[in-house]
Formats: structure tokens, sequence, C-alpha cells
């Protein structure tokens, strides 16, 4: 039974040191039974200690080190638990965080999916419409490459196109009056641009231009008086006084309303209007024009006198004749007017009342 505390002390050193390394505590325990240890090699030795039965102290400190050791462990397995408890809560959170963010994320794609194809299918929707209108209207779509005066360009393509019912003022063979601002402001207008033609019954001219209406824009209704003033090139040349109205059948089909808009621009004395009120080029609404017109609504019973009167005149001018451009040109470099007598209708190719003009 001596040996017992001995057996003790051993075993609680041992499991001091074990819990020592699990809480720091324990280390206090172990130093009192290291230090009843000591006391109880001294007594042996016959020397005095502060305790008389330091086995016993060794005992109960051991005691009280293995209740505090297997304390110690409930609380830190208690800590632990709570720790790995608090560790996947945090962990679940934040898998949960990320589920909602990842939702959240695929919701917005979704949206801007949703969005795109929205548009996309909008502006395909649009486009189909619009081609239904051009094919509606025979409009053809076309880039413009050169502008080569105000009322004729050049397409990629190398067609030339002459514009229908409009003039503008000359400035390529000869210069008249706002030539150079009615060729500039077609060339701002449609140079390196995409337009619409539309054929009214001609296909081209004598000089193999193709003759059309140019439209900036699609209409929704290519009769519309409005759609025509704001999307027709041709008619924003007349409105804006850069050209003068000039009819020839049988493409007739915007005539009136150029006429209309002509009278406008000239009552505004916009552009080549206000160099007066003949303008500063050929046109339906020269003076010689409104004649016809006037001769034309006389009685059949004095046409033939109206006819003859003013027939007498011209054959007092001794009309000369030429047998083409070449011959009249030694004579006359710059071509000549309708109301010259060296005039033929067969030298104006291009129907502008002048005839061989460079």
């Amino acid at each position: 039974m001596k040996g017992l505390p001995m057996i003790l002390a051993a075993i609680a050193i041992i499991f001091t040191m074990l819990l020592a390394m699990i809480k720091p505590v324990a280390w206090i325990g172990l130093m009192i039974v290291v230090l009843g240890l000591y006391r109880t090699s001294q007594k042996r030795k016959g020397r005095r200690t502060f305790s008389r039965k330091p086995g016993w102290l060794i005992t109960v400190v051991m005691l009280g080190v293995m209740i505090g050791g297997c304390a110690a462990p409930s609380d830190q397995a208690d800590q632990a638990a709570t720790g790995k408890a608090d560790k996947e809560a945090n962990q679940q959170s934040k898998a949960e965080g990320e589920k909602k963010a990842a939702e959240k994320k695929k919701a917005q794609e979704g949206d801007e999916r949703l969005a795109e194809e929205t548009v996309a299918k909008e502006k395909a929707e649009a486009e189909k419409e619009q081609q239904e209108l051009a094919d509606t209207f025979g409009l053809k779509e076309v880039l413009v490459s050169r502008v080569v005066d105000g009322d004729t360009v050049e397409l990629k393509d190398g067609r030339k196109v002459r514009l229908i019912g409009v003039n503008t003022p000359e400035s390529t063979t000869r210069t008249e009056e706002y030539g150079k601002e009615a060729s500039n402001y077609t060339t701002e207008k449609l140079e390196g641009k995409t337009v619409w033609l539309q054929k009214d019954v001609s296909e081209t001219d004598r000089y193999n231009r193709s003759l059309r209406l140019v439209w900036l824009e699609i209409p929704k209704d290519d009769m519309n008086e409005e759609e025509i003033r704001t999307k027709m090139f041709n008619a924003d040349l007349v409105l804006n006084g850069y050209a003068e109205p000039s009819t020839y059948n049988p493409d007739v089909k915007y005539s009136d309303y150029f006429v209309k808009f002509a009278r406008e621009a000239r009552e505004n004395e916009m552009g080549l209007w206000a160099y007066g009120e003949n303008g500063t080029t050929k046109g339906d609404l020269d003076p010689k024009e409104e004649k016809k017109t006037t001769t034309a609504s006389t009685p059949k019973s004095s046409s033939s006198t109206s006819t003859a009167s003013t027939e007498e005149p011209a054959a007092a001018q001794q009309q000369e004749f030429y047998q083409n451009c070449t011959e009249l040109r030694k004579v006359y470099p710059d071509g000549v007017p309708s109301d010259h007598p060296a005039y033929a209708r067969k030298h104006d190719r291009d129907k502008d009342d002048w005839a061989c003009e460079r």
C-alpha cells in the first residue's frame, strides 16, 4: 500500500501531461504533483516537509486534476462543437448566399437575354415592315458614290441617275446662277449615303441615265404630301429653292406637287428664286410655259389665228439649221437656248431647252 501513492502519482503525472496538452491550466496540477513527489522523497530521507503526509497531497491533487481535466475536455469539446456548428452555419450561410447570388445572376442574364431577343425581334419586324413597304412602292436600296451635279448622281454600281421632275441650275458644262450651290447641297445630302430609288414610267433617258425619284426614307404612303415633303429628295430640292420643277411626259406622277412646292419657294424667294421671279434655269414656272398653258386653253375658233400669230415671228427670224452639235458649236460654242433660231429639238438630248451645251 505504501507504493500506491507513487503509482497514483505516476498516473496523475501522465494524465496531467496529456491534459496540459489540451488545457494549459493542467500544468498547475502537474507542478503540484511533482512537488508532492519531491516532498515524499525528502521525507524518506528523514528531512522535514511542510506536509506530514505528502502522498495524500499527491492523491488529492491528482483527483482534482483528473476532475478538472475531465471537465476541461468537456468544455473544450463544447467549444469545439460550438465552433464546428458556427463554422457549419457560416459555410451554409455562405453556400446559400452563393446560391442566391448565382440565381440572381442567372435571372439577370435571363432578363438581359430576353431584352436582347425582344430588341432583335422588334428590329427584325421593323426591317420586314420597311421591306414590305419598299416592295409595295417599287423602291430599290442603293448607295450613292458620287454627285455629278444638282440633279444627277452616280451609284456605287456605276449607274448614273437623273432625278425626275426637277431641274437644277447647270454647274458642269456651263454655269448658271446658283448651280454650284445646288450641286453642293446634293453632295451634302446624298454622297456616300444609302437611299431608295423609285421609277415612274420611263427607265432611262437618251443619255442612258436612269430616270428616278430619290427617297431619303421609305414612306408609309408615297402619295401623302407630308411624306413627300419630308422624305423625297426631288421634292426637297424644289422646296428649298435648289431646283425648278421640270415635267416631261410620261413621268408626271408628282408633277403637281413639284409645281406647288416651287410656287411656295418662289413666294419666299428661296434659293434660285432670290434672283428673280423666273429663277435661274428652265422649268415649269417659266413665262413661256405659262404662255403654252394659255394657248392650250384658247377656244378652237381662235386657236388657228393664235398659232399663226406665234409662228410668224419665228419665220421672220430666219431659222438656222445645223446637221449636228459639232457643226452648231463651230458657230455657237456654248450651245443655244430654245428661243434661238439655231435651236432644234433633236440637238436637245437632255430636254432642258438648251441644245448642244457643253
